[in-house]
């Protein structure tokens, strides 16, 4: 009786999410990108269909506002994401996941790469907001302010920078 009424149901939901997100990805792969304001048009929005979806945006971003999320992996080997908000034109300001370093031993926060200074135009792909870890609190060590989830209430509240539900996958910047 358990298999079928809660094990059952668990696993053909788990099926529909992975084909949900199968189906978002091909559909990213073979639809051109569209102005991330037409997907994200105040600052409150999020866009949970349309993860994965590229979009384009111009604005800056917000270099003194860095952060990293920890215990990533990136090819099998331990990585963390740099993370930054970028403030759209005319739009919201949103968090962009600018891509994995390595950690420097003992889980030290490498040199990062400064992002592009004045006004850019990036390219990303969107992404749902991660839920946040419960039992793992914020912290800043080596200068970094690190958080272990891409949670962007949770990145909100400890920047002090409004940010839109969803957040940025960056592909590139320019």
């Amino acid at each position: 009786y358990l298999c079928f009424s809660v094990l059952a149901p668990w696993q053909l939901g788990k099926n529909s999410r992975t084909s949900r997100e199968n189906t978002q990805i091909q559909q990213s792969l073979t639809t051109a990108p569209v102005a991330l304001t037409t997907l994200l048009p105040h600052q409150d929005s999020s866009a949970p269909d349309r993860q994965w979806r590229r979009v384009t945006a111009t604005g800056h971003y917000l270099p003194d506002k860095q952060l990293v999320a920890r215990l990533r992996v990136a090819d099998g080997d331990p990585a963390m994401e740099v993370l930054l908000p970028f403030v759209v034109d005319g739009g919201p300001t949103v968090l962009v996941d600018r891509g994995y370093v390595r950690p420097l031993p003992g889980s030290r926060v490498p040199a990062v790469a400064e992002p592009p200074r004045g006004t850019v135009t990036i390219t990303a792909r969107l992404r749902d907001s991660e839920g946040p870890v419960l039992d793992k609190e914020s912290f800043v060590s080596d200068g970094v302010r690190q958080v272990y989830s891409i949670d962007t209430r949770q990145i909100a509240t400890l920047t002090g920078v409004p940010l839109t539900g969803s957040y940025l996958q960056l592909v590139d910047d320019q």
